[in-house]
């Protein structure tokens, strides 16, 4: 849980980084801040299989090491080295790492646990994750008002006053590397120090042969899927990243105070939301559920980017409990429409997380050439497009139901 917590606490905190990025660093357009994710999920897209080759040649621990040196190298990088080429290389480094980290504790925390107790464990390392994503954005507001200039005096926090021996003056939010820096160390330590056990891939965790993705990539419904996948991680980045910056522009939030609370309250509705999301998988068809949560993201979506500004910082955090369910769902159909291959199909749709690369880039590009507003409007074509899915999956097995007298336990 600690290595969840440590993975969600670093990747999710771009979207309040942004209005800074532009700022200190004199970005002449929105698509060189749209570089930065790009470089993270680039990065995630190109390690997550030599990852899983690197487990089977070398194991499990050396793998985990790895995954946390990298990102540990990247932020001290940039904790050092302050300019934006060094922020695109630590961006770059943090995400091979990443993908390294999920590649191995997935399979992990299932032989860790036990697999009696698997479906508990990976939610609560859900929990776990949405938790750190609605914290570390809190802890960059909590460091920004005590480093800010004129902000800091010396004396009062004995954290504080360590970070600000490395943070530079004009640049408070550095200090947030340096915290991920020393968390990431102690996750390096707790490595060194823990015995894991073998892991034992089961047949749905398996890649297959090349013959298997060379099928797997003939079928349109395959192509169909990925891009269900590209559409939600699209989504969920491209809201997150740049609405911060939307909110500053066209509203006047403060991007490092209300701005993040907006952030933080985003992931942590997300994580209620896969909560809420569980009981109504128990009751209706996730088709069903998948069109009726698209269709509340385009109406919140429209609310956030045409409404006034209370309707804008309601509306946008809301967005994080309205898609919490696509990617489980879109996932789980695209599993459940095909009878064997599942390792090989599940490795194709991983893939199709470099949508967090390509879905920022474009709204900022688009974004670039006409308005903020009209770059985020990109968005209603990704989730367009997950409701399309909703209405084409065919799925060979649907979610299994139950009534809502069975699911309260009321007899008949």
């Amino acid at each position: 849980m600690s290595f969840w917590f440590t993975i969600s606490f670093i990747t999710n905190i771009l979207g309040p980084l942004i209005p800074d990025i532009i700022n200190n660093f004199n970005l002449s357009n929105l698509a060189m801040a749209g570089f930065i994710p790009t470089s993270f999920f680039l990065a995630y897209a190109i390690m997550s299989v030599p990852a899983g080759i690197l487990i089977d040649k070398y194991g499990e621990k050396p793998v985990l090491f790895c995954g946390f040196m990298m990102p540990f190298i990247g932020t001290v990088t940039f904790g050092i080295v302050h300019t934006y080429p060094a922020l695109l290389v630590s961006s770059f480094i943090i995400g091979l790492g990443m993908a390294m980290l999920q590649t191995v504790i997935n399979p992990l925390q299932r032989t860790v646990g036990g697999e009696e107790n698997y479906a508990f464990i990976a939610e609560l390392a859900q929990f776990v994750f949405g938790i750190a994503s609605f914290l570390s954005p809190l802890v960059y507001s909590w460091l920004i008002s005590r480093l800010a200039p004129g902000a800091y005096e010396v004396g009062n926090n004995f954290i504080v006053d360590f970070l600000a021996i490395f943070t530079p003056t004009e640049l408070p939010w550095v200090s947030l590397y340096w915290v991920f820096s020393a968390l990431l160390l102690i996750m390096i330590v707790s490595v060194l120090l823990s015995r894991f056990p073998k892991i034992e891939l089961k047949e749905d965790e398996k890649s297959g042969s090349k013959s298997s993705y060379v099928d797997l990539m003939k079928k349109k419904f395959v192509w169909m899927f990925f891009l269900g996948i590209f559409c939600y991680v699209s989504t969920e980045q491209g809201t997150s990243i740049f609405m911060t910056t939307f909110l500053e522009q066209y509203h006047g939030v403060d991007p490092q105070t209300e701005g993040a609370s907006v952030v933080s309250l985003f992931w942590g509705l997300m994580t209620v939301g896969c909560l809420v999301g569980m009981i109504l998988l128990k009751l209706i068809d996730s088709r069903t559920l998948l069109k009726a949560s698209g269709a509340v993201t385009v109406i919140l979506l429209a609310c956030a980017i045409f409404g006034s500004k209370d309707m804008s910082v309601f509306a946008f955090p809301a967005i994080g409990f309205s898609i919490s369910v696509m990617y489980s769902i879109v996932f789980s159909l695209a599993l459940n429409s095909v009878s064997a291959n599942h390792g090989s199909f599940a490795g194709i749709l991983c893939s199709a997380i470099v949508g967090g690369a390509a879905g920022p880039l474009i709204i900022s590009s688009v974004a670039d050439f006409t308005s903020l507003k009209v770059g985020m409007c990109v968005i209603f074509l990704f989730v367009a497009y997950i409701i399309f899915v909703a209405f084409a999956a065919r799925p060979l097995v649907n979610n299994k139901t139950i009534s809502l007298k069975q699911l309260l336990g009321i007899s008949k």
